[in-house]
């Protein structure tokens, strides 16, 4: 594989789709090795083919405000692969969206939804719609409005979205009550749903209940355990409130959360009630974290992000990029002994490339957080057998399926030394199961 090729071309069709890019270029260089040991693949020119999405809607969303002026924004859907399953992937409401890092997200589902072992291929979507400040009927008016483009594209055996940030419970009632309306069938075609019409126990929890079952495997690699360990973690919508309430459970202190105002540092651990109260923050539609400290009179740090910290464990659960290279480098300095990305690439390249130098455990977020879609994946099977799961059913599954993940990132990643690089066991497993889904569907 002409690996360095293949990226200049791609910079030169799509100049200026950073996180596209960089998500294309971490996969090709963990794969390179193993890519080479199959020349069917280059044959088939499987990489050009893989990087490149099967196809993008892009669409003008007008909708009315309350004041009854027309507004109007973009929507996307990238349908990126589809070789092991119907596209399946977020939807994300967020004034950042934009068609790279569209394209990187549905890049980076394909693989992640690779290694849950279930029959769902990668799919991203989403609006520079910004939620903040929206009322009710106004949200509702967007999603109607979203969903009325782009409900022909979708269905539980085509393409089947979630939510992602800015996409919440309320927002997937609205879009799935469209999709029903238009296309006059109540099926799982939006998972996320309310549990009241199809959606499943423990979704909301599912992403950061994930990473935590993964972060204990990586742990135990190191005969550790996560009990006693002090945690640092970014974000307090869904995910991170979903990885504090596990990681609390199994006797971990989390002592951070943040928000775009800056985090707040709680020597004393976030557990009990004010995990509770970050669903309180995240429902306010604020999207600040003070208040957390004035209602508890901890510390507050403006504008900055948690790194800064001495703990034993970091996890990002924000956004992509949230970690970069001088952070990384702070962690180090202050004694980290793992890193894992809940959030969609929340760390920046080098600050990966530093953390596997200095052998640091650190896992990707196609690894890590995959517990979320897994459990969408499942939703979509209780669904099409008309039956729903009790909790304990949904998250022993959903358990089983991260320590199956972690063994192969295992399996792929374990270097001669015996650091475990799980980027290249990622990248390796979900690469593998995808190219071999191609080549035997031919050339299409």
């Amino acid at each position: 594989m002409k690996t360095e090729l293949i990226l200049q071309a791609l910079e030169a069709k799509h100049p200026g789709e950073h996180e596209y890019l960089q998500a294309v270029k971490e996969v090709l260089l963990s794969i390179e090795e193993v890519y080479n040991e199959h020349p069917e693949f280059e044959k088939a020119a499987l990489i050009e083919r893989l990087v490149e999405p099967d196809r993008i809607f892009t669409f003008k969303v007008p909708w009315v405000d309350d004041r009854g002026n027309v507004q109007i924004n973009l929507g996307y859907r990238v349908q990126f692969n589809n070789a092991i399953g119907p596209y399946k992937g977020g939807i994300r409401f967020h004034a950042s969206v934009n068609l790279s890092s569209l394209k990187f997200l549905g890049f980076e589902q394909t693989f992640k939804n690779a290694l849950t072992t279930l029959p769902m291929g990668g799919g991203k979507g989403g609006s520079d719609f910004n939620i903040r400040g929206k009322s009710n009927a106004e949200v509702m008016r967007f999603c109607q409005a979203f969903i009325l483009e782009l409900w022909r594209h979708i269905g539980p055996d085509t393409d089947v979205p979630a939510g992602d940030i800015g996409v919440g419970g309320r927002e997937i009632g609205y879009m799935y009550g469209m999709y029903k309306k238009l296309a006059r069938e109540n099926t799982g075609t939006f998972t996320g749903k309310g549990l009241e019409y199809g959606g499943s126990l423990i979704r909301p929890e599912a992403t950061g209940f994930g990473g935590i079952y993964f972060v204990v495997n990586m742990l135990k690699t190191k005969g550790l355990d996560i009990k006693g360990k002090t945690i640092s973690i970014s974000g307090f919508g869904n995910v991170a409130w979903g990885a504090a309430l596990k990681a609390t459970e199994l006797g971990g202190k989390v002592v951070t959360i943040s928000g775009p105002d800056g985090y707040v540092y709680d020597p004393q651990g976030i557990s009990g009630e004010k995990i509770d109260y970050m669903l309180e923050l995240r429902a306010s539609g604020e999207d600040i974290v003070r208040p957390y400290a004035e209602k508890y009179g901890v510390e507050f740090f403006e504008g900055k992000r948690p790194w800064q910290q001495k703990v034993d464990i970091a996890l990002p659960c924000a956004i992509q990029n949230e970690l970069d290279e001088h952070d990384a480098q702070t962690l180090i300095d202050n004694g980290v002994t793992c890193v894992a990305e809940i959030s969609n690439m929340g760390c920046t390249a080098e600050a990966v490339d530093l953390m596997v130098e200095k052998g640091i455990l650190f896992a990707p977020g196609k690894a890590v957080n995959a517990g979320g879609v897994a459990t969408s994946g499942l939703e979509m099977t209780q669904n099409a057998m008309h039956l729903q799961w009790s909790a304990e059913e949904v998250d022993a599954k959903l358990h089983q399926i991260m320590n199956n993940i972690h063994e192969q990132c295992v399996r792929y990643g374990t270097q001669a030394n015996g650091y475990i690089n799980y980027v290249k066991g990622a990248n390796i497993a979900g690469f593998m199961k995808v190219a071999h889904a191609m080549m035997a569907q031919g050339i299409v």
